[in-house]
């Protein structure tokens, strides 16, 4: 990857950060990014001690760094701390090489229904077909709700997450794996409005229930031009206008 690779792919970090800040995915210095840069280096958020949140997160603040968390290159850890969660990162691309980026976030939505007994399922169809399509096979929970600071905890959470794309760390957060970094935030999005929707249900007294299974063969892949890409392109005008 040439110099100027290596920095489009910091600054697209850096805008995935802000965006999942400004969908309410992440609140204050909690949460990361990353992206897979070669076979045993990654570029993921950092920390250090001028930190202002993931808000307001930098390219600088990304940083390539090895799978076993030492520098990727000659200084890159200089004045940046890698997250005590690296593991997460770590273990999702090596159990799963199709996936090329992981967002681990907080959104607190998802955190709720899970812990209220609320199984993610898709009770919408048209009102989001990607995070429909994203739920009818299941969201895994990876049931304890700890700190995955090591590799065999990091491990036992792929596990709980099997084939999916994504999995609901009890009491803790959801992971998010995809193909590039955008897909891999607009998941998470999905996924937060699905259980952002499910509790508003629950609330009202009713009855939360997948749609009918005759409904999938209307609910067609549009395409990225008309999905990924264009709600990317609309969560980053979101966060450069709001």
């Amino acid at each position: 990857m040439t110099t100027a690779e290596l920095a489009a792919a910091r600054a697209e970090i850096a805008q995935a950060c802000r965006v999942a800040a400004a969908r309410g995915l992440v609140d204050g210095i909690l949460g990361h990014i990353s992206a897979r840069i070669d076979e045993d280096r990654l570029l993921i958020r950092c920390r250090s001690d001028s930190d202002d949140g993931v808000a307001f997160t930098r390219p600088d603040d990304i940083r390539l760094i090895r799978f076993d968390g030492t520098p990727g290159a000659t200084g890159e850890l200089d004045g940046y701390r890698v997250p005590n969660e690296l593991p997460i990162h770590v273990e999702t691309l090596l159990a799963h090489p199709e996936h090329r980026a992981v967002a681990h976030l907080h959104p607190p939505a998802v955190v709720a229904a899970d812990l209220a007994g609320i199984t993610i399922e898709p009770i919408y169809g048209a009102f989001d077909i990607p995070g429909a399509w994203l739920a009818r096979h299941g969201v895994p929970v990876y049931p304890k709700a700890v700190l995955i600071r090591t590799a065999e905890l990091g491990k036992e959470m792929v596990a709980a997450m099997g084939d999916r794309p994504v999995v609901i760390c009890r009491g803790h957060g959801i992971t998010s794996a995809a193909a590039t970094v955008p897909q891999a935030v607009l998941q998470a999005i999905s996924l937060d409005q699905l259980a952002a929707m499910s509790l508003r249900i629950r609330a009202a007294g009713g009855t939360l229930t997948p749609i009918d299974e005759s409904d999938w063969a209307d609910l067609p892949d549009l395409g990225p031009s008309f999905t990924a890409d264009a709600a990317w392109r609309h969560e980053i005008a979101r966060v450069e206008t709001g």
